[in-house]
């Protein structure tokens, strides 16, 4: 991996010196994780001039402990542990820069707070800081198959995860306990952990999105809603599925379903290279309209996901630009009935041409309507 690290760190460097920087910082922990293999806490990245990465510096605050949930750093680049542990590695970052002769910066002001660049400027006044705009997160918009490998073996655990708790006893239990435990099966199965907090809505709690799993018990008849995903070596899932508890499903819960599974197979069929951002929601959005359901829906339909679980692109109504190929989407339409409850169906995929088969369908669990 530690060519595919300065591969990427060199592509950065090109960015930064076409808009007349000479070096770059980089801050924000997702971006230090994939240019550097790791992001211990508090940790930048200072890139120097010279392509190949001999001058490129990972500072922190203390050594990587190689923990799954950190990364495991390139070997080939130079750490250097801050002398006192409450310093700011970004300040000493600039501090080397600047002592180094470096005369402009790039840094990531999308990320950095208005106190922590004005402390950069106050320790290296002659050091002329420029935007590095969102150079790093274009980059990791396309993933490359090593990448995609730890998103499907992410989906994998996500998967087995909600099967083993479709085969126990639901009817009783409270929201937070079926959260806990398919957070404890993710870890069980390898994962570093959740990729985001699990959401477990039953009843009329069912269907909305990003719910907090609280106290309410499953009860017969309920629908029963899960969104969970699972981080591997940083790279995070997510599957989302709704159930039915207990017994047949009424005819209305069959209608609402029925619906929402048809928005979401529009949307995963449209998931081609060079179809726009905005279609994609469009396609899953109009069957949803046409029914009726058009308030109330969520801002969008789906979203990016790799080393964070909310990336670039955004499959919404104003969403601008295309996809492209190997970029991994979730599609996660729903509706929800206030009192009543609702559906909502998530799968995390990757855009394929056509000539390989589509898209990629990640998160394999049924989306068969089921009564548990």
């Amino acid at each position: 991996m530690a060519e595919v690290y300065a591969a990427r760190r060199d592509r950065l460097r090109e960015r930064a010196t076409a808009s007349g920087s000479a070096g770059a910082l980089v801050s924000r922990p997702a971006n230090v994780r994939y240019l550097a293999g790791a992001a211990p806490h508090g940790a930048v990245l200072l890139l120097g001039r010279e392509p190949g990465g001999g001058d490129d510096l990972l500072l922190c605050a203390r050594p990587p402990s190689g923990q799954a949930a950190e990364g495991r750093a390139d070997e080939e680049l130079r750490i250097q542990v801050l002398s006192a542990p409450a310093g700011d590695a970004a300040v000493a970052a600039a501090e080397r820069a600047a002592a180094q002769g470096v005369d402009s910066l790039a840094v990531e002001e999308h990320h950095l707070t208005v106190t922590r660049h004005r402390a950069l400027g106050s320790v290296a006044p002659r050091l002329r800081l420029t935007g590095l705009d969102r150079a790093v997160e274009q980059l990791r918009l396309v993933k490359d198959e090593e990448e995609i490998s730890c998103l499907r073996i992410a989906a994998e655990i996500a998967d087995q995860a909600l099967g083993e708790l479709l085969e126990s006893i639901l009817v009783g239990r409270t929201e937070r306990h079926l959260a806990l435990e398919l957070e404890r099966r993710l870890v069980d199965h390898g994962a570093d952990g959740p990729a985001f907090p699990t959401s477990v809505g039953t009843g009329p709690h069912s269907g909305r999105t990003g719910h907090r799993p609280g106290d309410r018990r499953v009860e017969e008849g309920d629908f029963l809603s899960v969104c969970l995903g699972a981080a591997y070596r940083g790279y995070r899932c997510e599957i989302g599925r709704t159930f039915v508890i207990g017994t047949s499903p009424a005819d209305w819960q069959i209608d609402l379903y029925d619906l929402v599974f048809a928005a979401q197979r529009a949307g995963r069929e449209s998931l081609l290279p060079g179809v726009p951002c905005r279609d994609v929601d469009r396609a899953a959005r109009h069957v949803l309209d046409g029914a009726g359901y058009g308030d109330g829906l969520a801002e969008l339909t789906g979203h990016g996901v790799g080393l964070e679980i909310d990336e670039d692109p955004q499959l919404a109504p104003a969403a601008m630009g295309k996809l492209d190929a190997c970029v991994p989407v979730t599609v996660e339409p729903g509706v929800h009935l206030p009192g009543r409850g609702g559906v909502r169906i998530d799968d995390t995929l990757v855009v394929r041409p056509e000539a390989d088969g589509g898209p990629e369908l990640l998160t394999i669990t049924t989306k068969e309507l089921l009564a548990l």
